[in-house]
C-alpha cells in the first residue's frame, strides 16, 4: 500500500477575513473529522496568505473555506492564488456560508470546486469531500 493510501484525507477548515462567526466551520469540521477524516481548524481572521502557509506546513489534500461576510468574490479566489503561489495548486479548495447563487459560477470559475450554501447538510458536504478529495501522494 502506497504512503497516500495509507494515511487518512487531511483537511484545513479557515476562516479567512474579518469574519467573527465561527460555529459553522467547527460543526463542518468536527463532522469532517467524525467521518474519519484528519482535519486541521485555522481558527478566525485568517489572511489568505496565512491558509496557503498553513496548508502547506500540514501537507493537507483539501482547504475548506467558511465566510459569512460576504467577502467571498475577493477571499476564496485570493486563497486560490496564494496557494499556487506556493506551488499547492493541487489542494482542492471548497467553501460554503452566505454566498448567494449568483455568484456560485464565478466561484467556480476562479478554482473552488465545491461551493456549499446555507442548509447544506453535513451528509452532502462530507459526501462531496470523500467523492473529490483524494490524499496526495
Amino acid at each position: 500500500m502506497s504512503d497516500a493510501a495509507a494515511r487518512k484525507v487531511r483537511i484545513l477548515v479557515a476562516k479567512p477575513g474579518l469574519d467573527g462567526h465561527d460555529r459553522g466551520a467547527k460543526v463542518v469540521a468536527r463532522a469532517l473529522r467524525d467521518a474519519g477524516f484528519e482535519v486541521i481548524y485555522t481558527g478566525l481572521h485568517q489572511t489568505p496568505e496565512m491558509i496557503a502557509n498553513a496548508a502547506v506546513q500540514e501537507d493537507v489534500d483539501g482547504v475548506g473555506l467558511s465566510i459569512m461576510s460576504g467577502a467571498h468574490n475577493t477571499l476564496f479566489p485570493a486563497v486560490i492564488d496564494a496557494l499556487t503561489a506556493k506551488g499547492a495548486n493541487d489542494v482542492v479548495v471548497f467553501g460554503g456560508g452566505i454566498i448567494p447563487e449568483g455568484d456560485l459560477d464565478r466561484l467556480r470559475s476562479a478554482g473552488v470546486k465545491g461551493v456549499f450554501t446555507p442548509g447544506t447538510t453535513l451528509e452532502s458536504i462530507i459526501d462531496w469531500v470523500k467523492t473529490n478529495i483524494v490524499a496526495r501522494a
